[in-house]
């Protein structure tokens, strides 16, 4: 089942905001056209090494584009802005992660692109936004995560603030986009009127604090670092010492708190008062990270997930390695490979849905500009379909 699979969407879009976000739109059935200026070889992370997949393709590249189609035009010029405009005719929406201040430059918006297709609805991502005095500076997703306050909010206490293991800006934008480009879809669809809708790495930045924004802008709270990423509320949410590395518990609610002392074989800390209800435990988390360690460092990490049987949320801390080799990595199908012309089979990550209870299919991203003959000499809906 492909749910958008009559939805078409050209995007203009480099490394991870956009093509993280489209990728999922086209995991789902939509036919998503790339258009990448030869001149400049494309999407730039084409060339993101180490890993390369031959010339004008990497590891890195298809990472983020799956499913998608590749269109080589140079809008600069009048011909490469003459197709481009013709696939606007057969389009739903237009999508871009540029700098603010280029897509009205470019004729990327609504107001420039709504004479030719009325119900075009236009996607912009950019750092910081097209209506303010930073419309026209370049950011990337760390840039935010620093100056939002998110890096000075992780890692251990002692130690220099932290940006995000992976790019989670990047990647929230991007989905936080096709929540805007579908929403206005559906509006485009009833109405036949398009529009624009944006999204920036800063306004999400700032999103993801969630409920510490809520209590520092209404008490004047300031998050701070905690040790082995400690919940500011909730005790023990945190990592733990076992005999052969660490285990990572989340006892959100006190009854999993008592099932914890229970299993660990700790059952009078049940009703010690400087541990017997959350507000105690978070008053008193280096005692109790010292109970915690003292008891649970006698087994394995493997021991201990098998005595709490899920009874207790609880995760081991893997190594990437070992996050990959877990059985339960392959038990759940989130590792399939696509056909590849250089690498014959290249393992890639599957699209985190399921429709009916499957997985949608991947494919790899074609060469840049492999697919113009198809769209360029027959631009119309049931020619290139």
């Amino acid at each position: 089942m492909r749910p958008l699979q009559d939805i078409r969407i050209l995007t203009l879009e480099s490394f991870g905001a956009a093509p993280y976000g489209t990728m999922m739109l086209a995991d789902l059935g939509a036919e998503v056209i790339k258009i990448e200026n030869p001149g400049s070889g494309g999407d730039a992370s084409r060339a993101v090494g180490p890993h390369m997949l031959g010339p004008g393709d990497s590891q890195y590249f298809q990472s983020f584009n799956t499913n998608k189609r590749s269109v080589a035009l140079d809008l600069s010029l009048p011909e490469g802005r003459r197709d481009f405009e013709a696939l606007v005719r057969t389009a739903d929406a237009v999508a871009n992660n540029l700098r603010g201040d280029l897509p009205e430059k470019l004729k990327l918006d609504y107001a420039s692109l709504s004479p030719i297709n009325p119900a075009i609805v236009c996607l912009h991502i950019s750092a910081y936004g097209r209506d303010n005095s930073r419309r026209a500076w370049p950011g990337y997703d760390f840039l935010a995560q620093a100056e939002t306050g998110l890096m000075s909010m992780t890692g251990e206490p002692d130690g220099p603030p932290c940006r995000l293991g992976a790019s989670m800006i990047d990647y929230m934008t991007g989905i936080t986009g096709m929540v805007g480009l579908l929403s206005c879809l559906l509006q485009a669809k009833a109405t036949g009127r398009g529009c624009d809708v944006d999204t920036n790495l800063f306004d999400v930045a700032a999103h993801q604090h969630a409920y510490a924004a809520t209590w520092h802008l209404n008490t004047g709270e300031v998050p701070t670092r905690l040790p082995r990423g400690a919940h500011a509320s909730l005790s023990p949410v945190q990592s733990i010492r076992t005999a052969d590395g660490w285990i990572y518990l989340m006892c959100m609610k006190d009854k999993f708190w008592e099932v914890l002392v229970d299993r660990i074989g700790r059952p009078e800390l049940k009703a010690d008062p400087r541990l017997c209800s959350q507000a105690a435990r978070r008053a008193n988390r280096d005692l109790m990270t010292r109970e915690l360690d003292a008891a649970m460092s006698a087994r394995t990490t493997d021991a201990w997930l098998e005595i709490f049987a899920g009874a207790i949320p609880a995760a081991p801390i893997y190594a990437v390695d070992e996050a990959f080799q877990n059985p339960f990595m392959a038990e759940t199908g989130m590792v399939t490979a696509v056909d590849h012309p250089a690498a014959g089979s290249l393992k890639v990550l599957s699209t985190p849905l399921r429709v009916n209870g499957e997985r949608p299919a991947k494919a790899a991203c074609p060469p840049l500009g492999a697919d113009n003959a198809r769209y360029l000499d027959a631009p119309s809906r049931d020619a290139a379909g």
